[in-house]
């Protein structure tokens, strides 16, 4: 059984290549550019990882994260252009598991997304290419 991935990003561009990337990995993938559909995903389908960014309208990642900790402990990484270390402590103190600043390559965001499941102890193909290599994802 697939791994089930989440991807919440304002940003159609963002969600649309991270789909197609981590669909070719062999992941199960839904994304979505509203927090609140997020949020009801998670609560619905219950998503082995969730990748999340953190400046969006609406809700921001930081107030997802919270959100989500009331309910779940479903693996959160946050997927965000800024790097400031004061934002990423607090974004983690919010309850998410691993932070990645933008662009990532995509072999290590696969690698990432491969520990949190490893850790989780979640059964299902983990992402890889023929080669065992990720493809590396174009900068943003």
């Amino acid at each position: 059984m697939p791994i089930k991935i989440l991807v919440i990003d304002d940003d159609t561009a963002v969600t649309d290549l991270l789909s197609l990337l981590l669909k070719s990995q062999g992941f199960d993938v839904a994304a979505t550019n509203n927090s609140n559909d997020g949020l009801n995903f998670i609560r619905e389908n219950q998503p082995d990882l969730v990748v999340l960014d953190l400046m969006m309208p609406e809700i921001d990642g930081w107030e997802v994260c919270k959100s989500v900790r009331s309910f779940s402990q479903v693996p959160i990484i946050i997927l965000s252009a800024l790097n400031d270390p004061s934002m990423i402590a607090s974004v983690l103190d919010a309850g998410a598991d691993d932070y990645l600043t933008k662009p990532t390559p995509s072999r290590v965001l696969v690698a990432h997304i491969n520990r949190l499941i490893k850790r989780n102890g979640t059964n299902g193909s983990l992402g890889h290419n023929s080669m065992g290599q990720a493809p590396q994802m174009a900068a943003s």
